[in-house]
């Protein structure tokens, strides 16, 4: 194990995080390279009084994997990944990030829902629920969970499986870091690729109107592998973008085909009639489509996300018009379309709330000094206040910032929350892990 301490040469280094709105100091930063390691973290934490927070990729927008003046538990080191393409599992260590983890299943030709920036952690990802490109098709990274390892806040290595301390089991399903440090994770997996149908197309914002409003009606049409995403942006000063569309807001759809490459092609053809301006659909190694959207490092981030049963026109003029008004060149808003696998037998093993959702909305405002993170911050509640009469009250956790104990509730219900509640009761008693979305541990 290293430590790393506010004098050492790379403490700077490794206390950054994706979302450079963030910026904290912890008093020692512990990187753990196997589970002894990581009780020994805890037990430092506990001896010297420190808050504890755990970093895996660093993604959390709020960034619950840092701290001021704690101890911040590193499991990076931990990239140990053990394929079995008889049994279509594997075994894959916590510091992983997404894009690692998919190239390591690749070579099998076998995939989980991996998170739409390859650069995520695959811990924080899967014990957030793991939303992505795929999940219409095999449902969220957690559906797919066999086993975890954890450390709990006492030092104890447990394992967490339908049968073995099944509770926790469920509370690992979408309950985020509550209950302890995952160090292993082992999932089922399913076949794809290596070749897929996948890419973007593009088209010009004064489009936006008859393009978001056909997605609708073909997303709603489409089969469980047929997974695409709506996404208002500004179009990049890319060389395959007309000089025309550089710097104007632009509409485009993200497209995988969780089958065949001939058959998602074909598949494809309805989304090609609306006329893109730019089309970047094809054949490509689905390792390398997981990586091709990533969100630069380094920006001021500001996200939120709300469910919706229904998209009608008038919530997609709300939509469209905070699009034209998206701040900065590198801010997006995403409309996930749910259903599928999502809304399937899987869900009533999870304490996740509101899966039938048919669709997402997902601000994320990206500045690049901190004023245009702030003015990122403005926009993104702005719409959230434009958009409120056309959401369910749910919400994806891993979408958002620190927004309070309701929205925390909100994302599981009153009942599974409650009973989260217990399982942190009986794992971390004294909410040692409170550096996340919190569930604080019952107390009758």
């Amino acid at each position: 194990m290293k430590w790393i301490r506010p004098d050492s040469p790379d403490y700077d280094e490794s206390r950054k995080l994706f979302n450079a709105m963030i910026d904290r100091r912890p008093a020692v930063i512990a990187q753990c390279g196997t589970p002894a390691d990581v009780a020994h973290a805890l037990q430092h934490a506990r001896d010297n009084e420190l808050p504890v927070a755990v970093r895996a990729g660093g993604h959390s927008v709020a960034g619950m994997s840092m701290n001021d003046g704690g101890l911040v538990v590193d499991v990076r080191p931990m990239k140990s990944v053990r394929v079995d393409p008889e049994s279509r599992t594997v075994t894959a260590g916590a510091g992983l990030t997404c894009g690692e983890f998919d190239r390591a299943t690749q070579e099998h030709g076998l995939a989980l829902t991996g998170g739409r920036v390859s650069t995520t952690g695959l811990a924080g990802f899967t014990l957030g629920g793991g939303s992505g490109w795929l999940e219409r098709a095999f449902g969220f990274a957690c559906d797919d969970l066999v086993s975890v390892d954890l450390v709990t806040a006492g030092g104890d290595q447990v394992t967490a499986s339908a049968r073995e301390n099944p509770e926790l089991f469920w509370a690992l399903h979408g309950g985020g870091g509550n209950f302890g440090v995952a160090t292993s994770f082992t999932f089922g997996l399913h076949e794809l690729g290596p070749k897929v149908h996948a890419g973007f197309m593009l088209w010009p914002g004064d489009a936006a109107t008859d393009v978001s409003r056909g997605f609708r009606e073909l997303a709603l049409a489409a089969p469980n592998e047929e997974c695409a995403t709506l996404i208002y942006l500004t179009a990049p000063p890319e060389p395959f973008v007309p000089a025309e569309m550089v710097g104007k807001m632009a509409v485009a759809v993200v497209y995988i085909y969780a089958g065949g490459a001939d058959e998602g092609a074909e598949r494809a053809r309805p989304y090609r009639a609306l006329h893109p301006a730019v089309d970047l659909l094809g054949d490509t190694n689905y390792a390398d489509f997981q990586c091709s959207l990533d969100d630069p490092p380094g920006m001021y981030n500001y996200w939120s996300a709300d469910y919706h049963n229904e998209l009608s026109d008038d919530a997609l003029d709300v939509i469209i018009d905070s699009a034209r008004r998206l701040p900065g060149q590198h801010s997006q808003q995403l409309i996930a379309h749910w259903g599928g696998a999502v809304g399937g037998p899987a869900a009533a093993a999870t304490p996740l709330l509101n899966r039938n959702a048919s669709w997402v909305s997902h601000p994320f405002g990206l500045g690049e000094t901190p004023e245009e993170g702030e003015e990122a911050r403005a926009w993104v509640k702005h719409f959230r206040h434009d958009i409120a009469p056309y959401a369910t009250g749910g919400v994806w956790l891993n979408f958002i910032g620190d927004e309070g104990q309701a929205r925390v509730r909100a994302a599981f219900g009153n009942e599974n929350f409650d009973r989260l509640s217990r399982v942190k009761r009986d794992f971390d008693p004294d909410n040692v892990f409170r550096g996340n979305q919190n569930i604080p541990p019952a107390t009758e």
